[in-house]
């Protein structure tokens, strides 16, 4: 093992634990805010305590995200010097325009939203949370159209003297193909990840609703476990929308990821979908392999990679002996076991939350709720399956793209900073992990404390015989 290997440990790790709070941010202060804009057209109480209660989760989840994403950052010039050399002038264009438009944005009208309940008029309180929602989300696409230039790099040039790349059209870098479809997959699994909170949290209240402090908070919560299974399936649907695009995209500019993900060996016409795999990718020269069983669907792969069922589809043997040739001697595939298990399970776990968002419609039609308690706890058990389905969405497009960090451009191993030893990246390992795991530990009971505490905590439930406040307060810290 060498510092190459424990920096790439590193920052798999620190964004794996970034992205568990990234989707549930995106996703809920769109919720939180329709949840507001419910209450502000109706004047129902019950939507105000809704958009409070999981108002206060949304900023737990908030603050821990920033958090996360600062110490993040701080590994581009302590482990992968080299690669920020290269990129900087190219990816930090859309990181900066991040920074300075799309979180100040969201930022900033977070805390007016925050301390302006008995401040702000109910309208202007109200454009605050969809501003912030707007930041958030344009936040997003800045982030993922500088991971999308690293795998489709477009809108730059070489200096051949300094080696470098340099900008030459922000306009196709924030365009790109990648970019705007990978953000659109991406926001819609966030969605799918924020709604299915809304029902773990709302089931789980609802399962224990017997020890309910308030006669109303059933009602309140069987309206946003509704609210949150619509919202699953309606971004479930985009979720399959968009991931058939970005195959298309990956045969297109990504062809080996797509090859290692289908562990398709061999180019073929009408290629088959793998259900089932075991390959030996050890035989001969580097990169020849074959499956020793494969159990497919037939001409799937061939319309998802570029819609026709007969279509062909590059096999990683004939796509590593080009790379060969393009690019020089080397192994150029991917870690093919991951990345095809990735697919697989970012594909099972997504499309398992969804189909629970459907039987929840289903047995919750006509404002019903289901009368078997097991349906509440397989609701629970389906926010951490999405979770854990995003993840791997990404392990497979980051794992997908090597080895490489800019495609056909930069190295993998030529981009860490060449004077770090394998001791340094040990220790700041070892301090990030405790890092990590003391948040864990605050994320965990916090949510937790607030989440057994109720909306009673946040708008106290009126005594016997009085009526709700005419006066909003803000939240309690």
């Amino acid at each position: 093992m060498d510092a190459l290997d424990l920096a790439r440990w590193q920052f798999g790790i620190t964004t794996i634990y970034h992205f568990l709070f990234v989707p549930l941010t995106i996703g809920l202060s769109v919720v939180v805010a329709v949840l507001q804009t419910a209450w502000h057209r109706t004047g129902n109480t019950e939507y105000l305590r809704a958009t409070k209660f999981f108002g206060k989760l949304f900023l737990i989840n908030f603050a821990m995200g920033v958090v996360t994403g600062i110490v993040q950052e701080f590994q581009f010039g302590m482990n992968w010097s080299a690669y920020s050399t290269f990129v900087g002038d190219v990816f930090g264009a859309p990181l900066a325009l991040e920074a300075l438009l799309a979180f100040f944005l969201e930022s900033t009208f977070l805390g007016l939203w925050i301390f302006g309940w008995d401040r702000l008029s109910r309208r202007v309180h109200l454009a605050t949370i969809w501003a912030a929602a707007i930041g958030s989300n344009l936040s997003a696409y800045f982030i993922l159209a500088a991971n999308a230039w690293m795998r489709h790099p477009v809108g730059f040039a070489v200096d051949p003297a300094t080696k470098r790349a340099h900008l030459t059209d922000i306009g196709a870098v924030l365009t790109n193909s990648q970019a705007w479809s990978t953000y659109l997959h991406v926001v819609s699994a966030s969605f799918v990840v924020a709604g299915l909170f809304v029902v773990a949290v709302s089931a789980y209240k609802l399962l224990h609703r017997d020890t309910a402090p308030h006669a109303s908070e059933p009602g309140m919560f069987r309206r946003t476990l509704r609210a949150g299974l619509l919202t699953t399936v309606i971004a479930g649907a985009v979720v399959v929308y968009s991931g058939d695009h970005q195959a298309k995209l990956a045969a297109q500019y990504e062809p080996m990821k797509l090859a290692s993900a289908e562990a398709l060996w061999n180019t073929e016409d009408a290629a088959g979908f793998s259900l089932f795999a075991v390959g030996d990718h050890s035989l001969g020269e580097v990169g020849m392999g074959q499956n020793i069983i494969d159990v497919q669907v037939p001409y799937v792969l061939s319309f998802l990679a570029t819609g026709s069922p007969a279509g062909e589809v590059q096999g990683i043997n004939d796509l590593q002996q080009h790379y060969q040739q393009q690019f020089g001697p080397g192994d150029y595939t991917p870690n093919i076991p991951v990345i095809y298990w990735s697919f697989r399970l970012m594909m099972g776990l997504g499309m398992a939350g969804v189909g629970i968002g459907v039987l929840g419609l289903w047995l919750t039609r006509r404002g019903a709720l289901p009368e078997q308690r097991w349906m509440y706890r397989v609701a629970m058990a389906a926010l951490p399956a999405a979770m854990v389905g995003n993840i791997f969405g990404w392990v497979l497009t980051e794992m997908g793209r090597q080895p490489w960090t800019v495609v056909g451009e930069l190295l993998t191993a030529a981009s860490v900073s060449p004077g770090v030893s394998l001791g340094e990246v040990a220790f700041s390992l070892s301090a990030f992990t405790a890092l990590y795991g003391t948040l864990a530990v605050v994320e965990a009971r916090l949510m937790w404390r607030y989440l057994k505490a109720g909306p009673g905590h946040v708008m106290p439930y009126p005594g016997e015989g009085e009526r709700e406040p005419d006066a909003i307060p803000a939240f309690t810290y």
